[in-house]
């Protein structure tokens, strides 16, 4: 779907947003150094497989892509499950409830 450009121009959005999204990227930086580091289970999480897929989408050159990367991390399942085992969301489709597309 094809979007209107912004009413600011592309040096004035990066004048005004530079600054804050370098702070995000360094602290993603920082969060996947920390996982290198870190010892134990988990290499293979779910989570961490849909966020590898997401960064693969912010690079990829195509529009939308918040709206593809919230797609790509939403639960697409229509039937409720029987039982949670977590009380919280876990930000990304387990691949056992079947709702990833």
């Amino acid at each position: 779907m094809a979007h209107a450009p912004t009413p600011l121009s592309k040096r004035a959005l990066i004048d005004r947003s530079y600054l804050e999204h370098r702070a995000k990227v360094l602290d993603l930086a920082s969060f996947l150094d920390r996982i290198d580091r870190a010892s134990g289970e988990g290499a293979d999480d779910f989570r961490m497989r849909a966020f590898e897929s997401c960064c693969a989408l912010l690079i990829d050159g195509q529009p939308n892509r918040a709206q593809r990367i919230l797609e790509l991390l939403s639960d697409h399942s229509t039937e409720p499950i029987a039982r949670a085992g977590t009380k919280g969301a876990t930000g990304a489709v387990p691949p056992s409830s079947g709702g990833a597309r």
